[in-house]
């Protein structure tokens, strides 16, 4: 959402309509009554640790082994012939690391849940998934891309570098259906967008989509604001480094899924050895379990930011979602390079949804990579700072932001 100066807009009344509402419903059994559907927040802490109390636990195990032994040789060739051939989980005992993990599978197994997948793929980093996404429809002949602008700069590189022998087509989402050719293998969109936080329609993108794939990077809103399956998505995207993992202390990707493309991605996950690490996998899990309410309280945040930020004669436009989440995108009248040297509780740095407020400037660090005429088309403009609200009092950084800006509060007529 756009918060225009010629016109009032309630953000904190928009933002506390999203983050107050109670959580997803979503399948599971987990010990309630058959049929009934766990809240998000309630499935956010139990998915993925069901087995704990059989076996003795409370916290769940961290396995960092490489290798597993096996005495039944023959029977290990087979499980390993069998994944080769379909891509499914193998039964029985782990194999190698990097066919799979114990921890990172229940990681895996909570961020399905989440988003209402049947499956879930994770990777070494988000740039990882989504090149295994790439690489399984290339292998199906399926070479060109549809995507809308802007999306994160490397995303945006990867696809138009054609590194890995795609052919992208660049479009407005009305222009989505006339793009699609016989050989394009997915549509990729962001909502909220990186950096401008840019909401899409994602159930009428998807039907403009026919038959192909809708890949949705989900990272900004997470499962607690939205579940672009439900809209149609057949494969959502996270950089898991971000709001997943939450501390700035893990790095990570995920590909939530059904279980077909699952398959699929597992196999170019063992050939290419972009596998999560397991003490990874672990602080996602764990991640996971405060990830509403750290969405929550954030967001909250963010949307009085936003608020006073609008209101202040020192910034000519702001960019908050009606979705709500905790980034705000503003663009300032004065140097904005000067606003990120004068920060100091607010962490001038790349990357965001960490429990700390980060501060950066798109068009010099995230979106660089980006030809600076797409760059500026797709609304990412020079004057643009993006920022992750984190878990401090909001007087404290917008104290911070207050004094970045210089010149002393300019309230606006």
């Amino acid at each position: 959402m756009d918060i225009d100066h010629d016109h009032d807009v309630n953000v904190t009344a928009t933002a506390t309509a999203t983050v107050n509402a109670s959580g997803i419903g979503v399948r599971t059994g987990g010990g309630l009554p058959a049929g009934r559907p766990r809240a998000l927040a309630t499935e956010a802490v139990h998915a993925g640790r069901e087995d704990l109390p059989g076996l003795g636990l409370h916290a769940p195990p961290l396995d960092l082994s490489t290798t597993y032994p096996s005495y039944d040789s023959r029977g290990e060739a087979a499980r390993i012939d069998a994944f080769a051939t379909d891509g499914a989980e193998p039964d029985g005992p782990p194999v190698y690391a990097r066919l799979g993990n114990p921890t990172v599978a229940r990681f895996e197994t909570a961020l399905a849940r989440l988003e209402g997948t049947e499956s879930a793929v994770a990777f070494a980093s988000g740039m990882a998934a989504l090149t295994a996404v790439l690489l399984v429809r290339n292998s199906a002949g399926l070479r060109h891309v549809v995507a809308v602008r802007p999306l994160y700069g490397c995303s945006d590189h990867l696809l138009t570098a054609g590194l890995l022998g795609t052919e992208v087509t660049w479009v407005d989402p009305a222009g989505i259906a006339d793009a699609v050719r016989p050989d394009t293998g997915l549509v990729v969109v962001e909502s909220p967008a990186n950096p401008t936080l840019a909401e899409l329609d994602l159930r009428a993108i998807a039907h403009s989509c026919g038959a192909v794939p809708l890949l949705a990077d989900n990272t900004f809103a997470t499962p607690v604001l939205q579940r672009p399956a439900e809209s149609g998505a057949r494969i959502v995207l996270h950089s898991a480094t971000k709001y997943l993992g939450g501390h700035g202390d893990v790095l990570g990707g995920v590909v939530a899924c059904d279980e077909d493309f699952a398959r699929a991605l597992r196999k170019v996950r063992f050939a290419t050895g972009g596998v999560l690490h397991p003490l990874a996998g672990y602080l996602l899990l764990r991640g996971l379990a405060t990830l509403p309410v750290r969405v929550r309280a954030a967001s909250a945040t963010a949307a009085e930011l936003a608020r006073r930020l609008d209101a202040d004669s020192r910034v000519s436009r702001v960019r908050y979602p009606r979705l709500g989440g905790a980034m705000v995108a503003f663009e300032v009248t004065g140097d904005p390079h000067e606003v990120i040297a004068g920060v100091r509780l607010i962490t001038p740095a790349v990357s965001l949804g960490s429990v700390d407020s980060l501060i950066q400037h798109p068009a010099s660090i995230s979106h660089r990579i980006v030809d600076p005429a797409d760059r500026h088309a797709s609304g990412v403009s020079d004057r643009l700072l993006r920022l992750s609200v984190g878990l401090e009092d909001v007087d404290d950084l917008w104290h911070d932001l207050d004094g970045a800006l210089g010149g002393g509060q300019g309230v606006r007529p």
